[in-house]
């Protein structure tokens, strides 16, 4: 079953999806011109640390340490996985 996104908008000519765990990580799923593997029809990903209802990139977990780019939606859903648990 796929991880499902709890929220998803217009950003900057394409699509964005937002993702949180109960850990308070989650992930900024982007897709518009000029993001990492969007001339491809491919996504980039953020990960993203929750603090109450807003949000910042996290560079400092043991998943990465930035953004990663090219990902198709099968590589989206191991890392969001890793992402869910991860430790708090």
């Amino acid at each position: 079953m796929a991880i499902e996104p709890i929220k998803v908008r217009e950003a900057h000519g394409g699509f964005q999806k937002l993702y949180r765990f109960p850990n308070n990580y989650g992930a900024s799923v982007v897709k518009f011109p000029g993001s990492y593997g969007s001339e491809k029809d491919l996504w980039e990903l953020a990960i993203i640390k929750w603090f109450g209802d807003n949000y910042e990139i996290c560079y400092d977990t043991g998943i990465t340490n930035d953004v990663m780019g090219n990902l198709t939606e099968d590589d989206i859903q191991k890392i969001l996985l890793e992402i869910e648990l991860y430790p708090l």
